[in-house]
């Protein structure tokens, strides 16, 4: 009599329910493109129109003026991504302060970086303590990013972040959003979020002993592991 394994014939019920599970095409698809669009892959989103026939919800031409602004902040040159934002809507900045704010706290930033320290003081003087004064929210970053002079040239500083990839890349992504909030898009790709839920779904029943295959997130489904 042939026997088997416990592990494995979860496995194969779980591949089973896994099959009885419906799956639209045409949801994946728009899934795909969403991703393509919100990230700004413009020419894989062409690409990808002609070979599914998924329409894309907005114009592409759009995906490439804003990857032009997100590319001008992660390059440092902010006077630029805040022409290019205020030529797809200047409401953007006009309405929210928040992002104004940090646009030009990191053009401060990128001048302390060049050594434009004078550029640099009077820029804080002339526009960055005025946004402090309308709005005290700000002045504990303002103080952290002045705080950056008091520190030139110093190795493990407290405000070293501030001068890192990492914090151009913070503000291009919240300018990113802004102008993708106001084309009425969705500010962060689906399909990420969706891997994410994945992933806690597992976590969580594993938390609960539960024996069960999981799926990598290559698409590998795993036999189930004694827990």
């Amino acid at each position: 009599k042939t026997t088997c394994n416990p592990t494995e014939m979860a496995s194969l019920e779980w591949k089973a329910k896994l099959q009885e599970v419906p799956v639209n095409c045409k949801d994946l698809n728009q899934l795909i493109m969403n991703y393509l669009v919100v990230e700004g892959y413009k020419d894989a989103a062409e690409q990808f129109a002609l070979e599914s026939g998924e329409v894309p919800t907005v114009d592409l031409d759009a995906v490439e003026s804003r990857m032009k602004v997100r590319s001008a902040v992660q390059s440092g040159d902010i006077p630029t991504a805040i022409d290019k934002v205020n030529d797809l809507n200047p409401e953007i900045l006009d309405t929210n302060h928040t992002l104004y704010f940090h646009l030009n706290l990191q053009r401060f930033i990128e001048m302390v970086r060049a050594g434009r320290v004078d550029d640099a003081l009077d820029f804080a003087q002339t526009e960055l303590a005025p946004l402090g004064e309308q709005h005290e929210v700000f002045l504990h970053e303002l103080e952290e990013a002045m705080a950056v002079l008091a520190f030139m040239g110093l190795e493990g500083s407290p405000v070293s972040h501030l001068l890192e990839p990492a914090q151009r890349h913070k503000v291009a992504s919240e300018l990113n959003a802004a102008i993708l909030s106001s084309q009425c898009q969705d500010q962060d790709p689906r399909l990420p979020s969706l891997l994410r839920l994945l992933v806690w779904a597992q976590n969580h029943l594993a938390e609960k002993k539960i024996d069960f295959p999981r799926m990598s997130l290559d698409g590998v489904l795993e036999d189930a592991m004694e827990i």
